[in-house]
């Protein structure tokens, strides 16, 4: 069975019997299976009005619960490539998320998303402040109290704050010798790309850019590249060409007045290939 959706409310019967054991015999998969998918957050309890991911395999609900198993069994498969703790501020932490890996999780599972992986390494609340492409690798900021992740939030989605840079490297198809901008609105808002040359890679007729994203739109970077004619190597989604190493986007800079300290910080990272 390679994948499959099941939604179990729970009745007066049901009281005595754990959750995996409903899900087993709602789902004719093994219990282990059902373990496997709890543990990898495929499983999620609905109570009134509140829903969460349910991890605990003996958990015993109220009738009226609803258990929601959402199976992925290639999903459930995979083998998240492994995260680098950059800087532990305490209320937020910094990490090297490698391309592949999930910002955050989907209903069938977070084993492979950042989010997971820094709770269960770092032992805290975890709270997403802005995303990454999952094609992507480079720096994420990642909150761990609430009142953090509002104000971090704040900062990232602010387009007109002077307080964040974000910088990025990019490899793009053709030729580009000078500075520029691209101001194109993306999904009816308004975006503001800046580009900036660094080095040419003849051998692919290819272009190294340093891109300031002073907006945050869902794909900006990629999809203003691609209005432009030059699409970023790797990128199949907006015309990019076939690159070995996959999608060539790298967030490498996150520089900000820290609204919770009022200092400044910043931190990069750049690919050891991109080390001139």
């Amino acid at each position: 069975m390679n994948a499959l959706t099941i939604h179990y409310v729970l009745n007066e019967d049901d009281r005595a019997r754990d959750a995996a054991s409903l899900l087993a015999a709602a789902s004719q998969l093994s219990k282990s299976a059902i373990k496997d998918a709890m543990r990898k957050g495929a499983v999620w309890l609905t109570r009134g009005k509140q829903q969460k991911r349910l991890r605990r395999a003996t958990f015993l609900g109220r009738p009226g619960d609803k258990l929601s198993l959402h199976y992925d069994a290639a999903l459930l498969r995979l083998t998240p490539p492994t995260p680098q703790l950059l800087a532990d501020e305490t209320r937020y932490s910094v990490w090297l998320k490698p391309a592949g890996l999930l910002a955050q999780g989907t209903l069938q599972g977070d084993h492979c998303a950042l989010l997971r992986l820094a709770e269960l390494q770092l032992e805290r609340e975890v709270y997403l402040v802005h995303r990454l492409d999952r094609e992507a690798a480079g720096l994420m900021l990642i909150a761990h109290d609430a009142k953090a992740a509002a104000a971090l939030s704040q900062l990232f989605a602010d387009s007109a704050s002077k307080n964040l840079r974000k910088q990025y490297r990019v490899l793009v198809a053709g030729t580009i010798t000078a500075p520029g901008e691209i101001s194109l609105p993306i999904d009816g808002k308004p975006a503001l790309t800046r580009y900036r040359p660094l080095h040419q890679d003849e051998a692919l007729h290819a272009s190294w850019l340093q891109i300031d994203l002073i907006t945050g739109r869902k794909h900006q970077i990629r999809r203003h590249l691609a209005a432009i004619g030059h699409p970023v190597l790797g990128d199949p989604r907006y015309g990019g060409k076939p690159h070995s190493e996959g999608l060539q986007l790298y967030a490498t800079e996150l520089a900000f007045t820290c609204p919770l300290t009022r200092k400044a910080r910043c931190y990069s990272w750049v690919p050891e290939k991109l080390r001139l």
